[in-house]
């Protein structure tokens, strides 16, 4: 084997890690100006923001916080969240964004698993964090800081200082540096949780410089977007968003509450280009009172369950480009987009949304995206119909999970990440998601699609949501039950809704049951199958 190449090595000048670091700096140098952050009256440039978050990392040096401490917030979309992106991993420490929605108890665990040096929490949820210390043994509670938003509602201060006072005592000039090693951990998210505890999933630098520049190629994102904060930024770190907007150095307004109300006020005062949420964000745009059409178009990325194609189609209608992603919190958020084919452009309208609903390839920073089995890891026919689980591979997937190897060698298994989704490959390569393997219904030996069975729902004019789940049988094993949410002043039946499905679906694939009423689910949106699986079987 030839040497010839042998002595060039890697050095300062050729070599330096991969972190989305590096976004702030360029942000603030290239565009000082521009507009960075949108929160209320906040309104703060580029220039502000980089020396806000350098402040934030000086001050949390004074404290001791350097690299491998973990640093926790607790905090809706605002100005604090989006600046511990950069403070955080400036020291080399990482960054626990926390679900908002929790329980004191799961908070506890989430603090002490993790083992949180410092905790930022928002005013407003100060009863429940005030809870969830005292379940804390004294020795490991972290120093509080709070954040005393002026749109926050109700709570009081509860910490040790508060977030603009801590900031007061850092250094605007600290430079933080990036990390030795780009692989690194950058940031520790915590999984939905919805058997026993919640598994922590660690991120590092390198992914998240990657998934952040894959959303930005993937979304064909222009320089300088408008980026409205409809996802929440403890969710997969934002998607990456925090890190994609700031290396374009876009705008990022915050929405400390989403609500229809909110989102179409941001869209006409701010001017938004972009937004992303699950698809429960879509039917709250989709069924606003007073909803116009937008022009130019706001391109909106959806995630989660597949949006059904109804849904997608009444957003186009009113000039939302939308686009479907796929991913995980071990992915980074979306790794896998419904990249656009011109030949699509020929469908009619009805088509090209459930073209559109299909979840697609791989970002292009990803490396390899199959649908196999998930024992033998033999891909199925690319046919459209042979079912197996969608596994990924690539730079953008978790370390692994925090303190549980078992786990990360099960989720690795056979050198690829399995994702607990099944699918199809169709025909063009592009992949969609039938099902959870969990939530997959076997009817009679038939497999039955719990998706497919909602999206023939959600075409039913009465229906605003729907979720299918097993409900047990004793002479089929188990059959549908659907749950649905009716959108206010229509009116159906549950023998409708059973007709209604059986004219589209094999008669085997219709609900049995219908149960009305809202449904259950997390704060990112997804439905929590679980609690309706529960349900089912009392009906």
């Amino acid at each position: 084997m030839s040497m010839q190449f042998e002595h060039l090595a890697r050095n300062a000048a050729n070599h330096v890690p991969l972190s989305p670091l590096s976004f702030l700096d360029r942000a603030a140098s290239v565009h000082p100006d521009r507009l960075a952050v949108v929160h209320g009256s906040h309104r703060a440039t580029w220039r502000q923001t980089a020396a806000r978050c350098r402040r934030f990392a000086s001050a949390l040096s004074q404290q001791g916080v350097g690299r491998g401490d973990v640093v926790a917030v607790l905090a809706p979309n605002t100005p604090p969240m989006f600046e511990a992106h950069f403070a955080v991993p400036m020291l080399g420490a990482v960054l626990n964004a926390i679900n908002i929605r929790l329980e004191a108890d799961t908070i506890a665990y989430i603090l002490q698993h993790g083992e949180a040096r410092v905790l930022l929490t928002d005013r407003e949820f100060s009863p429940t964090v005030a809870a969830a210390l005292e379940l804390l043994p004294r020795d490991r509670r972290p120093l509080v800081i709070d954040i005393d938003d002026p749109l926050a509602g109700g709570g009081g201060l509860l910490g040790d200082i508060e977030y603009e006072a801590f900031l007061s005592g850092g250094d605007p000039s600290f430079r933080g540096s990036l990390p030795p090693d780009e692989w690194d951990a950058i940031s520790l998210n915590y999984t939905s949780g919805t058997t026993g505890r919640p598994k922590g999933v660690v991120y590092h630098h390198r992914g998240a410089y990657l998934n952040a520049i894959g959303n930005a190629l993937s979304w064909d994102m222009p320089r300088h977007p408008v980026y409205l904060w409809t996802l929440p930024m403890f969710h997969c770190n934002g998607w990456c968003f925090p890190w994609t907007v700031t290396a374009l150095a876009g705008t990022h307004v915050c929405l400390r509450r989403v609500d229809a109300d909110a989102i179409l006020a941001a869209l006409d005062a701010e001017r938004v280009t972009h937004l992303c949420g699950a698809p429960v964000v879509m039917g709250m745009i989709l069924n606003a009172s007073g909803i116009t059409r937008r022009d130019p178009p706001v391109q909106v990325a959806t995630a989660g369950a597949a949006p059904p194609a109804a849904v997608i189609e009444g957003m186009e209608r009113l000039g939302f480009a939308v686009t479907h992603t796929y991913g995980l919190t071990e992915s980074y958020g979306p790794c896998i987009t419904c990249e656009w084919n011109a030949d699509w452009n020929t469908l009619e309208a009805g088509e090209q949304a459930v073209m559109k609903a299909r979840q697609g390839v791989p970002y292009v920073t990803q490396e390899a995206l199959v649908v196999a089995d998930p024992v033998t890891l033999e891909q199925v026919p690319a046919d459209g119909v042979s079912l197996g689980e969608l596994m990924i591979r690539g730079n953008a997937l978790m370390k692994g999970y925090l303190k549980n190897p078992a786990a990360t060698e099960e989720a690795f298994a056979g050198g690829w990440f399995h994702t607990g989704d099944l699918g199809v490959c169709h025909p063009d390569g592009y992949v969609e998601v039938r099902d959870r393997s969990k939530d997959i219904i076997i009817s009679g030996g038939e497999n039955i699609s719990t998706i497919e069975v909602e999206s023939v729902l959600y075409r039913h004019p009465s229906v605003l949501e729907a979720a299918v789940v097993a409900m047990p049988d004793d002479k089929w094993g188990e059959v549908p039950c659907a749950f649905v949410t009716l959108k206010p002043g229509t009116d159906a039946s549950d023998a409708e809704l059973i007709a209604f499905c059986r004219a589209a679906l094999a008669h085997f694939k219709a609900p049995r049951r219908v149960v009305f009423g809202p449904l259950p689910k997390t704060s990112t949106g997804k439905m929590q199958k679980y609690i309706l699986r529960e349900r089912a079987r009392l009906v």
